[in-house]
């Protein structure tokens, strides 16, 4: 379990990088990815004009974690001014493949607000392991 300082490190992250989505909606989202290793990776939502492959901001992050050596995340942060947010199935295809099941992933609806954590398998409970 990241610490609380490990938590508020996603959590400013995702939100600086929430700033730089490139989207065609109204919905910025930021994602922040800690590696087993300890190494933060962030990424944002990019959308194309057609919608037809948009890049989900914590596809961004667990791929940017990919992309610099490193195999496992054990958290995934999401950022998003939403009231209620989770990320897709898509994406959880994603934390599971790189995360795994008991992969924590938590969610922050406004700046320095509550993060609510949930382990990936509580998001999905049926998803095949």
């Amino acid at each position: 379990m990241p610490s609380d300082s490990a938590w508020h490190q996603l959590a400013t992250a995702a939100w600086e990088v929430r700033a730089h989505a490139h989207v065609h909606g109204k919905t910025q989202v930021g994602a922040a990815v800690l590696s087993a290793q300890g190494a933060v990776y962030t990424g944002c939502n990019v959308e194309h004009r057609f919608r037809s492959h948009d890049v989900h901001a914590e596809v961004n992050a667990l791929t940017a974690m990919v992309s610099a050596g490193h195999a496992q995340a054990v958290a995934v942060l999401v950022a998003s001014s939403r009231d209620r947010f989770t990320p897709c199935g898509g994406c959880l295809d994603w934390v599971f493949e790189l995360g795994g099941a008991g992969c924590l992933v938590a969610f922050q609806r406004e700046r320095e607000g509550p993060i609510t954590v949930f382990r990936a398998d509580e998001l999905m409970p049926h998803y095949p392991h």
